[in-house]
């Protein structure tokens, strides 16, 4: 399971012309799930992406998580997050879960998130939707975190 975090000052998710979901400052999250993925990974990455810290304290160090900012996090389904790029010049898809798994892990991503956090502080993408993610980037701040 990969998740690519960006910190943001906000962000939204529009699909279909209607904007379903948006934060304000926290965390976007791109959740790519692969096939050999589980629980035992939703559980692992959602602990350390909430915990992991990547906001200012008082001296400016990148010292503070999402859990300690009380801030927000959106989290949009990354199907591609999940690609082999190791060669050619299109990607392979061969390392993705299946939709079903990958469905299932990213709403047990959501409760979990929502479990550790509020149900208030976690937005939330469409699972097989084309979506528009629209952010403003803090920082800029992106991390790669994989389990």
């Amino acid at each position: 399971m990969k998740g690519l975090i960006q910190r943001v000052s906000e962000a939204s998710v529009v699909t279909g012309g209607e904007q379903i979901a948006s934060i304000g400052p926290g965390l976007v999250l791109l959740l790519g799930v692969e096939r050999e993925d589980s629980e035992s990974e939703v559980r692992n990455l959602c602990r350390r992406i909430l915990t992991y810290r990547v906001f200012p304290d008082e001296h400016g160090r990148m010292n503070r998580s999402l859990v300690d900012t009380g801030g927000s996090i959106l989290v949009v389904p990354q199907f591609t997050l999940a690609a082999d790029t190791s060669s050619g010049t299109r990607p392979g898809f061969s390392y993705a879960a299946a939709p079903e798994l990958a469905s299932e892990l990213y709403r047990r991503f959501l409760a979990e998130a929502q479990m550790q956090i509020g149900r208030e502080r976690v937005g939330q993408g469409r699972f097989g939707a084309d979506m528009k993610v629209h952010l403003v980037n803090d920082g800029p701040v992106t991390f790669m975190l994989e389990v």
